[in-house]
């Protein structure tokens, strides 16, 4: 296993997520417990000691059924990292509420890495915001010993990234980023992963395999791949691409059965970086996979739009969710005010009448509202989740009472 130091502390390179648990064979959308438990025997005896979760993963049962699976190992022998759901939509946050129950569910009196969920365009204002204290509470909790190393995860756009580390950057002790061949470009992840290290502040890696897109490639792809290594899984070249980004201390993959654990422990068992050639490969491969509009950011369209839209931004987004109907995407855009979205056109085509690259701007525009819409609303998301977590608050409330009364 390959493992990195992170202030002092040696932490394997793959790390264990738990948002895409296995699942029972039943249909009923349950987690599969004992193969969890299997899973992660065989993780830590393979030398994986980093185990990631998050409140609303799994409909707020992954908590659980992690500390569960890991309860049967000294709390020495493995790193647990957790987040607090700054990012969902409600009504109020209570970040002690919320973290007295995570210690209980993952049955542990502290957290070694504890992040802020998603610090993005809408959440920003919702953890900067002194009404709810949730940064200062966590820094409380530092300082008491409850979290080791307090850091936080990102899907924004990188001025928000930027405007939150111009704020909160002496107290962050690392970020999670969604990072691989695809994104580098398509999600402008290079620029924040340099951003970061210029910054001073380690990267953790989440989505390295986009979801699983770049785990299961094209005949075409597979086919150039297999021609350099005929037994190399697709994911595994993915991997080995990030082995080369000597700030990324953590790689994040959510494994959903035994074979892909097996291949991602193999793959990590050492530091067999990429050659220039196959790098240039992974990236052609990268861009024939994009359904891409040609914007350079020239921002011309921006001086002639009379709804003063930010084209370019949208257009980059519009390209993200050309390739796959993208959460993220939604998140973003329900941040903005709604005469600012891609609805918001008028679909008077001056932008295009001066576009060097002659885009169809009106045309991107509706097309990318009609994606929009088949994306299921995260504010509903956000609610269902909130709905399915208060439900499991009050079934423990209701077993603790009951078994104090016994």
């Amino acid at each position: 296993m390959i493992y990195r130091d992170f202030k002092g502390e040696t932490i394997s390179l793959l790390g264990f997520g738990a948002m895409r648990l296995p699942l029972l064979k039943d249909g009923s959308g349950e987690i599969d417990e004992d193969q969890v438990y299997r899973m992660v025997r065989y993780a830590i005896e393979h030398g994986i000691n980093y185990f990631d979760t998050a409140y609303p993963y799994h409909n707020a049962k992954s908590e659980i059924i992690l500390g569960n699976a890991l309860r049967d190992f000294p709390r020495e022998n493995y790193y647990l990292a957790t987040k607090f759901p700054g990012h969902q939509i409600a009504d109020s946050y209570y970040p002690e509420e919320i973290f007295e129950e995570q210690l209980n569910k993952c049955g542990v009196t502290y957290f070694d890495f504890y992040l802020l969920h998603n610090v993005y365009e809408n959440s920003i204002h919702t953890y900067t915001d002194p009404k709810w204290g949730i940064i200062d509470y966590f820094i409380k909790q530092k300082q008491l010993g409850r979290i080791k190393h307090l850091g936080f995860s990102c899907h924004g756009l990188m001025n928000t990234l930027n405007a939150f580390l111009d704020q909160y950057g002496d107290v962050m002790e690392f970020c999670q980023l969604q990072i691989n061949y695809l994104d580098w470009s398509l999600q402008d992840a290079k620029a924040k992963y340099e951003m970061l290290t210029n910054r001073g502040i380690p990267v953790w890696v989440m989505e390295p395999v986009r979801g699983g897109r770049l785990a299961s490639l094209d005949e075409g792809a597979r086919t150039r791949l297999r021609a350099v290594d005929a037994e190399a899984s697709d994911a595994s070249w993915a991997f080995r691409w990030l082995f080369r980004l000597s700030n990324v201390k953590v790689i994040l993959s959510g494994m959903s059965d035994m074979e892909q654990l097996i291949d991602n422990v193999n793959t990590f068992e050492q530091a067999k970086e990429l050659s220039a050639d196959e790098e240039q490969m992974l990236f052609d491969i990268a861009e024939s996979m994009k359904d891409s509009v040609p914007c350079t950011a020239c921002r011309y369209c921006c001086a002639t739009c009379p709804r003063g839209l930010d084209i370019p931004t949208l257009l980059s987004l519009y390209n993200d969710m050309r390739f796959s109907l993208n959460f993220n995407v939604g998140m973003t855009i329900e941040s903005l005010e709604p005469e600012k979205t891609p609805s918001a056109c008028i679909r008077c085509g001056k932008c295009a009448k001066i576009c060097p690259q002659k885009i169809d701007i009106p045309e991107a525009m509706q097309i990318f509202s009609g994606l929009l819409e088949q994306v299921p609303s995260w504010k509903e998301l956000s609610r269902q989740r909130e709905e399915a977590a208060r439900k499991l608050r009050e079934e423990r409330k209701a077993k603790n009472s009951k078994e104090s009364l016994d």
